[in-house]
């Protein structure tokens, strides 16, 4: 995996309600595969996972549970390599039971 600036990672810095925090995924990167996010600190990181055809624009939005704050990853797949970008959400109101 490779950190790049070409995968955008949009989630807010503050959830207040960690049932429903907003992600949006986006690149520019050629040959995109599937995109993946990861929330460390979940009982269960891997928290969803697009797979993409060729023709598909490489975008994704979504809501995810946070059970607390942690760092949330987006990998992007492509045909050659995996590259992440990496925020940190804090969370006032737990979504996974807490």
């Amino acid at each position: 995996m490779e950190d790049s600036d070409a995968v955008k990672l949009r989630t807010p810095d503050i959830a207040e309600n960690g049932a429903v925090v907003p992600v949006t995924v986006s690149t520019d990167l050629p040959d995109v595969q599937s995109i993946s996010l990861i929330v460390d600190a979940n009982p269960n990181p891997l928290s969803a996972s697009f797979d993409l055809t060729p023709d598909a624009m490489a975008e994704v939005s979504f809501r995810v549970k946070m059970g607390k704050s942690s760092k949330v990853r987006a990998l992007v797949k492509t045909s050659d390599k995996v590259y992440m970008a990496t925020n940190e959400v804090k969370v006032t109101i737990g979504g996974c039971g807490g």
